[in-house]
């Protein structure tokens, strides 16, 4: 396991609560690399728990809105981790603010391997929680590992449909292959150097007015004291340009068939930039245990924190959990 050098003082874009019980934890997942993520636990329970694994959004750290999350559901009764993906925040892997399907899918599953092995949690009982991109990772883990007993995909979005499409699938083959030329060279030209080029965070508050509604909110919850944090990819200089192509030829979900266990899809109503495909994978999926519930006036963004009206429906994220893991 790798050593890796953790900030100890609290240091979340949301208040600690004083119903849990917070420390650092660390896990290796089967590359070899190691994870640092958020531990939170109930202050007062009777046997063993139930456990949820929270990541995202897609280039955020565990100490916005996945640490949220965590310590929210920690205080409705289940022992939670908020874990940073590998190569990114404080967790481990040699290159920086890289991304793989396959690598962070296999996150998801390391986390399980870790939840599953605490005493005080029962391993029959756990589920995983994905926000924005993360979301549709978390689909993707839960169909490949049947010990995630529920999966609740939160704002989600189909990453690999983005990276092959644009947004509203308004891409085309030509600009697939435009993108994928240009990120050959850059290949090419940051051969051997330790410096690599990172497509760009989000833009600063405020995004210029020519910019969509959901590139604005992303800039106004990332770039201000809403969201910002200073080691999260998507308030700083973004994700490295090389790694684009991952999601190019790839896909999630490939045999939805498989996903037998319980799923939760949740979507703000005007969440134009993700709700297709959330909406979209949700018909993709089989058993009568898969919701959709879309909540009312939402944005992409108002489901990371609540926005200015505690949009997050955790009473219903509870309810579902409790149902199926609880």
């Amino acid at each position: 396991m790798q050593e890796l050098h953790l900030t100890q003082e609290w240091d979340k874009v949301f208040p600690k609560s004083d119903k849990v019980d917070h420390k650092k934890v660390t896990f290796t997942n089967h590359f070899g690399i190691t994870l640092a993520a958020d531990q939170y636990t109930p202050k007062d329970y009777e046997g063993k728990l139930p456990a949820l694994a929270v990541a995202g959004p897609f280039g955020a750290a565990k100490e916005q809105s996945s640490g949220l999350y965590a310590q929210t559901m920690a205080e409705k009764g289940y022992l939670t981790i908020a874990f940073d993906p590998s190569f990114t925040v404080e967790s481990g892997g040699d290159v920086r603010d890289v991304f793989s399907l396959d690598i962070n899918t296999e996150d998801y599953q390391a986390a399980v391997d870790y939840l599953s092995n605490l005493d005080n949690v029962d391993p029959d009982r756990i589920g995983i929680i994905g926000i924005c991109g993360w979301g549709g990772i978390s689909l993707n883990a839960a169909a490949m590992d049947p010990r995630i007993k529920a999966t609740a995909a939160v704002t989600m979005y189909d990453m690999p449909r983005v990276g092959a499409w644009g947004y509203f699938d308004k891409g085309t083959a030509d600009d697939r292959y435009a993108s994928k030329k240009q990120i050959a060279e850059q290949r090419t030209k940051e051969y051997g150097s330790k410096n690599l080029a990172n497509a760009g965070g989000c833009y600063d508050y405020p995004a210029p007015d020519d910019q969509p509604d959901f590139v604005k909110q992303y800039s106004a919850y990332y770039k201000t004291k809403r969201g910002y944090h200073q080691r999260s990819v998507n308030s700083n200089a973004g994700w490295v340009l090389q790694s684009q192509t991952g999601w190019m030829n790839t896909k999630i979900l490939v045999h939805p068939e498989d996903l037998k266990n319980a799923v939760l899809i949740v979507h703000g109503e005007k969440a134009h930039s993700p709700r297709y495909m959330g909406e979209d994978t949700f018909k993709k999926l089989t058993g009568d245990n898969k919701e959709l519930l879309i909540v009312p006036n939402a944005t992409h963004t108002d489901l990371y924190d609540g926005g200015d009206h505690d949009y997050i429906p955790f009473a219903k994220i509870d309810q579902f959990f409790k149902k199926n893991i609880g």
